[in-house]
Formats: structure tokens, sequence, C-alpha cells
């Protein structure tokens, strides 16, 4: 049996993860040019990581492990060099062309007041909302499965605060 080609494989795991990465990087990154930026590091961290992918995880966790780690990375670059990490008002970078105005409003006060969160909360909730089970997560991120759940409950507690109590 013949091995899948590694452009093959890199583009059919964009077509999988693709979506869900823009969205990650977006929580990390308010400024368009510069999530375009980290997006485009995360592209290169995981063509550059992929052949070395030996299975030891899903390829969902080890995606999302290098698109955190590069997240991190962009994060403390940017404070080393004076930049703020406030986050400015953030859009899902999804398209979604039947979402209505409502939808869209709550996507983005969602996304703003995620982006305001601490990092370790922010990173949990992000693979939650990613619907990554608790176990993933915690692979992705390197903390236990209880670790991750505390996590998840203070990200949630918080963003009900911010929210203002609503859904």
């Amino acid at each position: 049996m013949q091995l899948e080609p590694l452009e093959q494989r890199y583009a059919r795991l964009w077509e999988m993860f693709g979506a869900s990465i823009s969205r990650v990087a977006g929580a990390y990154e308010s400024r368009p040019e510069l999530r375009e930026d980290l997006l485009q590091e995360i592209r290169l961290a995981i063509w550059i990581a992929l052949p070395k992918f030996r299975g030891d995880s899903s390829l969902r966790t080890f995606v999302f492990r290098i698109a955190h780690n590069r997240a991190l990375t962009h994060i403390w670059r940017r404070k080393r060099g004076g930049k703020s990490e406030e986050a400015e008002h953030l859009h899902d970078a999804r398209p979604n062309p039947e979402a209505t105005v409502i939808q869209h409003t709550n996507e983005s006060r969602l996304m703003t007041a995620v982006s305001q969160l601490p990092i370790p909360l922010r990173q949990v909730i992000m693979l939650a909302l990613e619907e990554l089970p608790y176990t993933e997560i915690g692979a992705v991120l390197g903390i236990s499965e209880g670790n991750v759940a505390v996590r998840v409950n203070r990200a949630r507690k918080l963003l009900r605060e911010n929210l203002g109590g609503t859904r």
C-alpha cells in the first residue's frame, strides 16, 4: 500500500481543520493582519511537523497542539516587543452566509468575551467550543482531564459574568 503524499495529507488536514484553526487564531489575535500572520505561522509549523507525526495522538490533537503552541509563542513575542495583548472586537472567520444578524452579534460578543479571558482559560474554552473531549484538550495542552474540567468551569463562569448571564 502506497503512503499518501505529504502535499495531499496537508491539503486534507486543512479541509478538515482549517476553519477551526482560523477560529483558534482569532481567539489569540484580534487584528486581521496579525491574525493572518499567526495563521501562516501555524500553517508552516504544521507543514514542518506533519512528516514527523507518528500517530501517538489523534491528528486533531496533533494539529490543535501545534496551533496553541504557535499562538502562545506569538503572544509572547508581541509582549516582548511591548505591544498590548488586549483584544479588539473579534469576528468569527468562518463563512456563514445563513447566519442572522442576531447570531452574528452573539458570536461576536462571545469571541470578544473569550479573548478577554486569561490565556489558560481561553485555551480550554476554545478547544471545548471546537467540541474536543476533555481527554483531547488535556493532551493538546499537556494538563490532566480534571484540570481541563476545572478550567472549563472557571471559564464558563467568567463568560457568564462578562456576558451578563446570557447564553
